[in-house]
């Protein structure tokens, strides 16, 4: 079946999924398959449910007949429906990347645009070789702007993205110590990220770029962009000289002033990048500030909760060298004798793994806190000694063994990697013992 057929088919379905146990009545089924898992075995299941159809790779499915369409790779499938609707839809769209912060400010993008805009924005963490393609097959012709996060650990990862997507506007966060165990090094970073750089610039696309950051600066030397910063030769001027707390970032744009309910001085960048793109996109500046001010952070990204008048900054979906120091230096600013840190694992650092974690507790020993709990293989391999620092192989050991009430502190950092799923610890801190 040609690309123009499959999208008559998925143009009479209710829309595609991938997992039968989400599958609605009307669904176009892909069945994906991977190391661990075959979707082609659940093409029954699927259909049971009320599949419109299946696409698979697997010629068995020829029982199905014409409820079956068989392909050479369901993924390359599904990839290239989402770029013809992508193209049959014509909306623009803004993609973006980065090493640390991309999720924050897509949701601080969305939420400036849609005060003007009917926006399609990635949901969640979607943003690989599967969950691009989903999110452009849920654009509809209402949808008046598309907002998709990009993804990636190793070389041309974010170039099939954006081959996928095909982007009119592109942001990159930074470039940061991130998957440096399949990037190769920051250099791999660098040339990783900037890839969707180069296919705007191929495709003549726009670029907002941070006019203070010399290598994003080289990277779009040749294309068309605006570009913020704090020095007067960029596009918008920003100063941060208006930060009236920690706990509640303003700032001043173009000589306006912006209010947030962000911590930490790492997400001043963000919160920049999306009054940027409000301000390209011709949003009233009344709505902007709105769409600022009324963002507020959660599902474990610098979300804050209090606990027996404990400031607990949950900062736990995700950790590398570059947002860990940046979580540090922002917490120094406001621990005291009385604070502590939790830190989990960073993952995907390969033989850089000793090195950065040691780095970390070297920065960390320097706040002014009175204990350091480090939880996880690679902090249990670092050498740094130093009376604050407890190691704890993982957090069930934590939770046996951590003298830790929110009672004997004012504030407590909790910053890890994903995997490491540190916001477990959150119920136990509001177990009754801590009360």
């Amino acid at each position: 079946m040609n690309i123009e057929s499959l999208y008559q088919l998925f143009k009479l379905s209710t829309g595609v999924c991938t997992d039968t146990r989400l599958l609605e009545e009307g669904n176009l089924f892909f069945a994906l398959k991977g190391p661990s898992f075959n979707g082609n075995e659940f093409a029954d299941i699927a259909l049971s449910k009320g599949a419109i159809a299946v696409v698979g790779s697997d010629l068995k499915l020829k029982i199905h007949k014409n409820k079956a369409i068989i392909v050479n790779d369901t993924l390359i499938a599904l990839q290239h429906l989402a770029t013809f609707h992508r193209e049959m839809c014509k909306t623009p769209i803004i993609a973006l990347t980065g090493s640390n912060g991309k999720t924050t400010t897509k949701e601080l993008i969305n939420s400036v645009l849609k005060t003007k805009y009917n926006v399609l924005a990635t949901k969640g963490n979607l943003n690989n070789h599967i969950g691009v393609p989903l999110t452009l097959l849920q654009l509809t012709q209402e949808h008046e702007i598309g907002i998709i996060e990009m993804g990636a650990n190793h070389i041309g990862e974010i170039m099939t993205l954006a081959e996928i997507t095909r982007p009119n506007w592109g942001y990159i966060t930074n470039f940061g110590k991130a998957h440096l165990e399949g990037f190769g090094s920051e250099e791999g970073v660098i040339q990783g990220k900037s890839e969707l750089y180069t296919h705007l610039i191929k495709n003549g696309q726009q670029i907002l770029v941070n006019g203070d950051d010399p290598i994003q600066v080289r990277a779009t030397k040749n294309s068309l962009k605006y570009s913020f910063g704090l020095k007067n030769n960029n596009d918008y001027k920003w100063s941060a000289s208006h930060i009236k707390s920690i706990k509640n970032l303003a700032l001043t744009f173009e000589n306006y002033p912006f209010e947030s309910n962000l911590y930490g001085a790492y997400n001043l960048p963000n919160l920049v990048a999306a009054i940027s793109f409000g301000f390209l996109f011709n949003v009233p500046l009344i709505a902007i500030q709105k769409g600022i001010s009324s963002y507020k952070a959660e599902n474990n990204r610098s979300q804050e909760i209090t606990i027996n008048t404990c400031r607990i900054i949950l900062d736990a979906y995700n950790a590398n060298p570059s947002s860990m120091n940046a979580a540090l230096n922002s917490f120094s600013t406001v621990s005291t004798s009385r604070s502590a840190m939790i830190l989990g694992d960073m993952k995907e650092l390969g033989n850089a793994s000793i090195k950065e974690h040691n780095a970390i507790l070297e920065t960390a020993v320097q706040c002014t806190v009175e204990t350091i709990y480090v939880i996880g293989e690679h902090f249990m391999s670092s050498t740094l000694q130093h009376p604050k620092i407890q190691r704890y192989p993982n957090v069930e050991s934590f939770f046996e063994h951590a003298n830790l009430y929110t009672k004997k502190h004012d504030s407590l950092l909790i910053k890890g990697s994903r995997s490491m799923s540190l916001e477990r610890i959150i119920p136990f801190l509001k177990n009754e013992k801590n009360k």
